[in-house]
């Protein structure tokens, strides 16, 4: 792909990008909201179940729409986002002919991706699963496989098919589109964690902790390690700091902005950070099986520290829980389902609130003492211009989510939980189409061209040397004796 393709896919304005992804994510949660009070406005979106036979494959996201069946539901998902996003590039004067044909292409492959993964025998996860689809053993990846499917579909056709992905390159957008799905995952998360109240006030303390151990500790080290060791400049050391020890893309994506990176910068180290994700993902719930199943919590909390991206964190606490359950019920010890992920998902929700915080850290230390012009002085308003404003929007959500869940009657509750479950559904897609573009963007020649063979030693040094292991120590002194219930 060319660099004009590659930044191109990044948008022209990070700034009008963010607002995109505030003014598109906020109405799918206000939509899912006003369907508590009134008519079901977003049931009509495609699911997703783990399936063995293809034509249960697809489905609605509400029973009130299961006239128009999954095919139904999936031609008309896609139709209502290509209206959106063409608008939105629109908006942003780009070619939107050029768009909503690339983006018809990306949207088929990238959902194909996810039904691809999520066919049994990668998605199954508990023996229970195993013997209702009647298959003798799975990859135990959970649906969310459908993410390494669609990375795997990118990189297929970034790496072979090099004429096709720059064709598609107007659609290749992932910023856009994991923005978006970040403010609707503030919502999801806000609902899922007041509905184990007890759980996330008793972690309240210890994600302040994680944040601290996040922030304080990994980005300092890894930037060190990045600008000392292997000599890179700020430029790279911050982005490649920040996704390799808080949040990954999201996190890279914030601190380019924040000190205005060049658009290639973000795009690089994402791509490092999707795919060190899938290999965490591959790995490290087994390792927690293996070792960690007596301490539950301290595994799942461990998984919400060391895995770099939401989807990947929350598909590994998934696989993570699913394990560990299965092993100590095997022994008799049969704990609640949920308590796990919940801890995970708590953790991840502590960290991405303050990916907000952090960037705004790092813009007032580049206005102020590293990109200062001669003469002039940063002005708070420059500030606020390089704040990630995608974040407001997940904080919104967040915030908006969490008072309804806690101040509503059972009868309002009992209806939230699954109006916030469809907006969710397009946070999945999202996330879908993330992957997809990200696999594009990662033509392994002209990237190792722009240095990724030196990006990924440092990534695998601070991951694997210390990042996972600080997690581990830390996971251990604040959650080791902490048990979930029991199931009654």
């Amino acid at each position: 792909m060319t660099d004009a393709a590659l930044t191109r896919s990044v948008l022209t304005s990070s700034l009008t990008e963010d607002w995109l992804a505030v003014w598109i994510g906020l109405p799918i949660f206000a939509l899912a909201l006003l369907g508590v009070a009134g008519p079901d406005l977003l049931g009509w979106a495609v699911t997703t179940s783990v399936w063995t036979d293809p034509a249960k494959a697809l489905g609605t996201a509400s029973k009130a729409y299961a006239g128009i069946g999954g095919v139904g539901a999936l031609a008309a998902t896609y139709v209502a986002l290509l209206i959106v996003l063409t608008a939105s590039v629109a908006a942003l004067k780009g070619d939107t002919k050029r768009f909503a044909i690339a983006f018809s292409a990306v949207f088929w492959i990238a959902y194909a991706s996810w039904i691809i993964g999520s066919y049994a025998q990668l998605a199954a996860v508990t023996p229970a699963d195993l013997q209702k689809y009647g298959i003798g053993w799975s990859l135990r990846l959970t649906n969310e496989g459908g993410f390494i499917v669609a990375l795997i579909a990118g990189l297929f056709i970034a790496n072979f098919l090099p004429r096709f992905a720059d064709w598609l390159s107007e659609a290749i957008r992932p910023e856009l589109y994991i923005k978006i799905a970040i403010v609707i995952l503030g919502g999801f998360l806000a609902v899922t964690i007041a509905g184990k109240l007890s759980l996330a006030s008793s972690l309240l303390l210890r994600g302040v902790a994680a944040i601290i151990e996040a922030y304080l500790i990994y980005w300092a080290v890894v930037y060190y390690v990045a600008r000392k060791w292997f000599g890179f400049s700020r430029e790279w050391a911050a982005p490649l700091a920040s996704g390799i020890s808080i949040c990954g893309v999201s996190a890279a994506i914030a601190t380019g902005s924040a000190i205005r990176s060049r658009p290639v910068v973000p795009v690089i180290v994402s791509s490092l950070v999707v795919i060190f994700a899938v290999i965490e993902v591959l790995i490290l719930p087994f390792l927690a099986q293996a070792f960690l199943s007596n301490e539950p919590l301290v595994a799942a909390a461990w998984i919400g520290l060391s895995v770099k991206t939401d989807g990947a964190a929350v598909a590994a606490g998934g696989i993570t829980e699913a394990l560990i359950l299965a092993k100590s019920a095997a022994e008799g010890m049969h704990y609640q389902i949920g308590w796990l992920l919940g801890t995970t998902a708590a953790i991840k929700v502590f960290i991405d609130v303050f990916i907000g915080i952090w960037a705004f850290i790092l813009a007032y230390i580049w206005t102020n003492h590293i990109n200062v012009r001669e003469g002039d002085t940063a002005k708070a308003v420059e500030i606020w211009q390089r704040f990630p404003k995608f974040i407001i929007g997940f904080v919104v959500t967040f915030l908006v989510g969490l008072a309804l869940a806690l101040t509503a009657s059972p009868e309002t509750l009992a209806k939230l939980t699954p109006a916030i479950g469809e907006a969710n559904v397009f946070r999945v897609i999202f996330f879908t189409l993330t992957f997809f573009s990200i696999g594009v963007l990662s033509n392994f020649r002209k990237l190792w061209q722009d240095g990724i063979g030196k990006l990924a030693a440092v990534y695998f040094v601070s991951l694997f040397g210390f990042v996972i292991w600080v997690g581990l120590l830390i996971s251990w002194l604040f959650f080791h004796g902490i048990k979930p219930p029991l199931a009654s």
